[in-house]
């Protein structure tokens, strides 16, 4: 199971553990790693300042007055330094040529040369034992021993074991672990507690939700809660503003379908029954032909109630497509209803390949229902044009008519469901408009109506924007 997988189903403090303790004990062991540096220098500061002032004594009692070389060793003052040393202390005293050599003669020489006159401290093993030291070289003069041999130079070393330094560095840092420990418990209690209190207007928030009825879609109040929270709330707002839009939608399309299908179904069951009681022959013809038509009528409306439906609910799916082959396949589609009212129906593009993006199922129903009203509204041997267009923002397709149009009052308002012009004819449901307008408000564009470029007639105009 990868880290990500692990993340999504741990829950907040569970998160919170895997997440914050580990970077916790990294900084902790990285500042006692730090503790324990700053011990070391801190204890060699402290007893390397005691060596040194070992190595000067035994320095300042050098002497060559009687014409060789001699040393007062401090007895006293070494005892006393390998005292606070807790261990053993070494000495070292020797001519550069060898010939004088006082203390312990197999002292580890400091490495690289020394400078003359400058103190070096170093550590090294000596017998087994780990021991810190300092060496000092410095020139004398006159001979260095009874037999006149030149002694140009000096070598003092002193030595004392770390057992003591050891010793500190181990309980202070010991004290430090006791406190970075009680440090970090303290840090995590109080981001425990911290995060507690954070999350209190989340577990309150989850309480009014799981309090609240199936149907209540109310916008959540994300007053007295963190600055953080409030984008949480405001896009739970936004889905159940979607959610309750899309659910008055179903409820519009139940209410429009059960108006209409109980109108059509009422009225032919009223035909049924006239015939049934009619015994001339030519009457219930009659009656048989508005059946069939009556079936017609229901049968479109059944369609565009379907089509709305889907227009309103429906995914689009934006895609390239050729609009000039759907204006072609549309008007195949409606050009048997054109001939039989002797109307001249034709289709404008302006290349024979004209690509756009868009939802092609959706804006060939779209151009049917305006391309069908035009043929419908349109006098016989009247004109309709399908034309498609294209620039830089979008695409557009219209229908065009030379029909009796529209009056610049009645334009708005027609779009609407059920809505339809003064002088439209019968049978119509008033659907047509509303599902262009709903497919080109969902392709985020918009179905405007004009008048016609002759004077006379209606130019629909579907429009959506390109991206």
């Amino acid at each position: 199971m990868g880290l990500a997988t692990r993340l999504r189903r741990a829950s907040l403090w569970r998160l919170l553990a895997m997440l914050l303790l580990p970077l916790l004990g990294v900084v902790t062991g990285v500042e006692l790693w730090m503790t324990r540096h700053d011990a070391l220098e801190a204890a060699n500061a402290a007893y390397d300042r005691s060596l040194l002032g070992a190595l000067k004594s035994i320095d300042a009692s050098i002497s060559t007055a009687s014409g060789g070389l001699s040393a007062e060793l401090p007895y006293t003052m070494l005892e006393f330094f390998e005292l606070t040393a807790s261990g053993n202390v070494y000495f070292r005293v020797a001519s550069s040529d060898g010939l004088v050599e006082l203390g312990n003669a197999d002292l580890p020489l400091p490495p690289g040369p020394l400078t003359p006159g400058v103190p070096r401290f170093y550590d090294a093993t000596y017998f087994g034992e780990s021991v810190r030291l300092a060496a000092y070289r410095r020139a004398v003069d006159g001979p260095a021993s009874g037999a006149g041999a030149d002694a140009s130079s000096v070598l003092v070393q002193v030595a004392e074991s770390t057992r003591s330094r050891q010793e500190f560095t181990r309980r202070f840092v010991r004290r430090a672990v006791v406190r970075d420990t009680l440090v970090l418990a303290l840090m995590v209690l109080g981001t425990a507690a911290t995060l507690a209190v954070a999350l209190r207007p989340l577990a309150r928030l989850a309480r009014e939700v799981q309090a609240r009825s199936p149907d209540d879609m109310t916008p959540m109040a994300d007053t007295h809660l963190p600055a953080d929270i409030r984008p949480l709330v405001a896009a739970a707002n936004q889905q159940m503003a979607r959610t309750q839009e899309l659910v008055a939608q179903q409820r519009q399309f139940l209410d429009d379908a059960s108006h209409q299908l109980r109108t059509h179904l009422t009225t032919l069951q009223m035909q049924i029954d006239y015939a049934r009681r009619e015994a001339d022959a030519a009457q219930v013809q009659h009656t048989l032909d508005a059946i069939g038509g009556e079936i017609a009528r229901a049968t479109r409306s059944t369609q565009q109630l379907l089509a709305l439906g889907r227009s309103d609910t429906a995914a689009v799916e934006l895609a390239p497509f050729d609009l000039a082959a759907l204006l072609r396949a549309v008007a195949l589609e409606l050009l048997p209803r054109a001939r039989a009212r002797q109307i001249d129906f034709g289709i404008h593009t302006p290349t024979p390949e004209f690509m756009a993006v868009g939802d092609s199922g959706l804006l060939r129903e779209a151009l049917t229902n305006l391309a069908a009203n035009a043929i419908a509204y349109t006098s016989e041997h009247g004109t309709v044009t399908v034309s498609a267009a294209g620039d830089g923002l979008g695409w557009s397709i219209s229908v065009e008519d030379n029909g009796p149009g529209l009056p610049a009052s009645e334009r708005d308002a027609l779009g609407q469901r059920y809505r339809r012009g003064s002088q439209a004819a019968a049978g119509g449901s008033g659907l047509g408009l509303a599902i262009a307008r709903s497919i080109a408000e969902r392709h985020r564009g918009g179905l405007r109506l004009e008048e016609s470029t002759g004077g006379s007639g209606l130019l629909a105009i579907l429009w959506w924007p390109r991206g």
